[in-house]
């Protein structure tokens, strides 16, 4: 073994953080994470493809960041839940700082999903197989079914206005956007 290899490395890079968890006291902590994740999203490489699942309980605020990360992304115009309709198509014309002429993004609800082989009956393996954000409430209702998932934002209601917040990475594109977020989130301190 020569002299080199039998020494540990004097400086490592960092580890990428897997997980980042805040708290949202108001709704106006949900509507600035949901801006700031639209602008993310625009710039990062990749980032108008996202996979991003939603968990939490009924009433945890998951419909509310999308309503806001819909708007701050461009969306105009009334943005249902997709509760009964199970997706929500939109599309944004000419986005932040591109050349695309439309983003098209998916709101999905599997709440009322009984069997994962609905999700395939549906036809959905198209749209994820095509361009587009693709944000979704209740994925476990399609387990096995969907693509592993950039991110997964889960939240959890501590009363009527607070959230705790956990982001937690399924890609290695994820973990790059999440190294991003939280670099971002030390300048703005």
């Amino acid at each position: 073994m020569s002299t080199l290899s039998s020494h540990p490395p004097i400086v490592e890079s960092p580890a990428v953080p897997a997980h980042w968890e805040g708290l949202w006291l108001h709704e106006v902590d949900t509507q600035a994470f949901g801006e700031l994740l639209a602008q993310g999203l625009q710039s990062w490489p990749g980032g108008r493809d996202a996979r991003i699942e939603l968990r939490g309980n009924l009433g945890a605020g998951k419909t509310t960041l999308v309503r806001h990360l819909l708007r701050a992304a461009g969306v105009t115009g009334r943005i249902k839940s997709p509760t009964y309709a199970v997706v929500e198509p939109h599309q944004v014309v000419n986005p932040a700082g591109t050349n695309d002429a439309v983003w098209p993004i998916w709101h999905f609800d599997f709440y009322r999903f009984n069997d994962p082989q609905e999700w395939e009956d549906a036809g959905f393996r198209d749209i994820f197989a095509g361009p587009g954000l693709k944000l979704m409430e209740w994925p476990d209702k399609v387990a096995g079914q969907l693509p592993p998932p950039d991110w997964v934002i889960a939240l959890d209601a501590i009363d009527e206005n607070q959230r705790q917040v956990r982001i937690s990475t399924g890609t290695e594109r994820g973990r790059m956007w999440l190294q991003a977020w939280m670099q971002g989130a030390a300048h703005a301190k």
